[in-house]
């Protein structure tokens, strides 16, 4: 029982940075119908830059809150400004065209990043900075609840609650969802469909950078690929939950994060990188609206 606890605790920690990470995936699709393939990659250059940052700013060896606060901020602007510049420059030009062009961009974009780090970078791993002493708060038997996983769940608890607040109770999240169902009779109402757009990757570009930092915090080794497979595991999520669903995103995110670490700790951690294929195979089969999503049909 208390090896179960642990695992609870173990992958409710991981599977809210796979949630904040998911939640670019769906928003971005809820507003334009593309799945944004560099998005894990953004993450990638996101943890670099708070990397960075605590060298020049002369903190990596001072951990404690507002280490944190500082390198969250660094790389959430970092991902935000990077973001920006994707959709202004590579997607916006393509937005009429048909949907593999814009698929195949996506691609192109996310390999150029993964390169481009390898070459700006470097192509071994970098250890991150201490961010919080990771003491333990509480330890019941085996069971250790440890400040590294409460932050974490901390974090992204309160990113996700202001995401929530931001979209239902401001103008601009009322916006959001007008240019989701009908942008083109949302810009007859007088909204600026390419504003809420850019500022939908934003948002969803700094909930990537506020992974990015809590990844480099519980598991302290970043490199220019490290977008890659998390990337995958929280397009997964996305799926799962319904892609372009907030709430499914988020309860995507933890349902990938509890079950990878329950095959961790109860068959082997050979199996974790394949359940997330696995998952996305049965989803796809059985529910391929995913458990939030909605079944629509298409005209060709």
């Amino acid at each position: 029982m208390q090896d179960f606890l642990q695992h609870m605790i173990n992958g409710l920690s991981l599977g809210s940075i796979y949630a904040l990470i998911a939640l670019g995936y769906t928003m971005v699709y809820g507003i334009l119908q593309m799945i944004n393939f560099a998005h894990s990659d953004v993450y990638m250059v996101g943890a670099f830059a708070a990397f960075y940052a605590a060298k020049w700013f002369g903190i990596e060896n001072s951990p404690g809150f507002s280490t944190l606060i500082i390198l969250l901020l660094v790389s959430m602007i970092t991902c935000s400004l990077l973001a920006l510049t994707i959709e202004r420059l590579a997607y916006r030009p393509l937005r009429k065209a048909p949907k593999l062009n814009i698929l195949i961009t996506a691609i192109g974009v996310s390999l150029f990043l993964q390169y481009s780090g390898q070459v700006i970078f470097g192509a071994d791993p970098k250890v991150f900075p201490e961010i919080l002493n990771d003491s333990i708060l509480a330890e019941v038997g085996i069971v250790q609840l440890k400040l590294s996983d409460i932050t974490v769940l901390g974090v992204s608890l309160i990113a996700m609650l202001v995401l929530h607040w931001l979209i239902q109770s401001t103008k601009v999240g009322k916006a959001m969802r007008a240019v989701s169902l009908n942008a083109p009779v949302a810009s007859l109402l007088g909204i600026n469909v390419n504003r809420i757009i850019s500022l939908t990757f934003v948002i969803g570009s700094s909930l990537a950078g506020i992974g990015s930092v809590l990844v480099g915090m519980k598991y302290p080794k970043i490199d220019p690929l490290m977008g890659m497979m998390i990337g995958l595991k929280a397009f997964v999520a996305a799926v799962l939950g319904g892609i372009g669903s907030v709430p499914g995103a988020v309860l995507g995110g933890i349902m990938m994060g509890l079950s990878e670490e329950m095959v961790v700790g109860y068959l082997s951690s050979t199996y974790r990188d394949a359940l997330a294929f696995g998952i996305l195979i049965v989803v796809l089969i059985f529910k391929p609206s995913g458990l939030f999503g909605k079944s629509s049909v298409e005209k060709v």
